[in-house]
C-alpha cells in the first residue's frame, strides 16, 4: 500500500535521528505533508535535504515555542512526540536535578505539545477535515516490564502510557485517538551512546557492551526504527481507527 497518509499533516518531534527520523522519513514516503522538528539543526537540514519535509528548530521544553510551533503548524491531523532521555541508574543514581530533567523532557513535553496541538485536531475533527492521531513513543522498561538501572526512565515512561490513555478515554467520541509505542532496546544513535557509557562504566569493550544489550533480546538481535516507524505508520493512519488507548509493545519479546 502507498499513500496512506495522503492528505495528512503530521508533526513530528525529535526527528534529527533514529526513531524519530524514520517515522518522519515513513510519514513524507506515505504521503503526510510532514512538519519536523529537533533542536539540532545540522540534523534537520540533513533530513530535509534527504525527503524535503519542513523543518523547524524546536525545544519541546520551551512553552513559548511550543504554542508558537503549534499556531505556525496549523491544521494537523498526526502529532508524533518522539522526544526523550534515558537516564541510567538507580533510584541512588537519580538526584533531583536528573529526575526532574527526565519528567520535563519525557513527560511534561509531551503534556506541552498534546496541549498545544489538540485544540486544532478537535476543530479539525469536528470540521470533517480528517480525524487525529496522537502518537506518543513510551517504552516496554516501565509499567509494562521493570528494567534494571532505568529507575526514572521508567518512571516516566509509564507516566507516558497512563497519561496516553486519559486522553484517549476524554476525547474518543471527539474525532482524535492517542496511542503510545512502547519500544524494546533499538539500534539508534542513542543506543549507542548508551552501549559507550556502559562500556567505559564496567571496564568492558564496545562489542561487550553491545552483546549484553542483545543478550537481553529474545529474538536474539534488537529493532530497527524502521520497524518502529512501520507501527506509527499504521498508528497515523485510518486503517487503526478502531485503536486508541493502547500500549503497542514491539520490543522482540523482551517483555513476554
Amino acid at each position: 500500500m502507498i499513500n496512506r497518509l495522503q492528505g495528512k499533516t503530521a508533526f513530528v518531534t525529535a526527528a534529527g535521528q533514529g526513531i524519530g527520523r524514520a517515522t518522519a522519513e515513513a510519514f513524507v514516503r506515505e504521503g503526510a505533508r510532514v512538519i519536523a522538528t529537533d533542536i539540532n539543526e545540522a540534523l534537520l537540514a540533513d533530513l530535509a535535504k534527504a525527503t524535503g519535509c519542513e523543518t523547524r528548530h524546536l525545544d519541546v521544553t520551551d512553552a513559548n515555542a511550543v504554542n508558537a510551533a503549534a499556531q505556525a503548524a496549523g491544521a494537523v491531523q498526526i502529532l508524533f512526540n518522539g522526544a526523550g532521555y534515558v537516564h541510567a541508574g538507580t533510584i541512588l543514581d537519580c538526584d533531583e536535578r536528573a529526575f526532574d530533567f527526565s519528567f520535563d523532557l519525557n513527560v511534561r513535553a509531551m503534556y506541552r505539545m498534546t496541549r498545544a496541538f489538540l485544540p486544532s485536531m478537535l476543530e479539525s475533527a469536528a470540521a470533517g477535515r480528517g480525524n487525529g492521531s496522537i502518537i506518543n513513543v513510551a517504552s516496554v522498561a516501565g509499567s509494562i516490564k521493570g528494567a534494571p538501572n532505568r529507575f526514572v526512565y521508567g518512571a516516566t515512561k509509564a507516566a507516558v502510557i497512563g497519561m496516553t490513555k486519559s486522553i484517549a478515554a476524554d476525547f474518543i467520541t471527539k474525532g482524535v485517538r492517542c496511542n503510545a509505542i512502547c519500544p524494546g532496546t533499538v539500534e539508534s544513535p542513542s543506543l549507542r551512546d548508551r552501549m559507550a557509557a556502559l562500556a567505559q562504566s564496567t571496564n568492558q569493550t564496545i562489542e561487550q557492551a553491545e552483546a549484553w544489550f542483545v543478550s537481553r533480546q529474545p529474538m536474539g538481535r534488537v529493532g530497527t526504527t524502521a520497524e518502529i516507524a512501520a507501527l506509527a505508520v499504521y498508528l497515523a493512519s485510518d486503517e487503526s481507527a478502531f485503536t486508541t488507548g493502547t500500549a503497542q509493545v514491539i520490543d522482540g519479546g523482551w517483555s513476554n
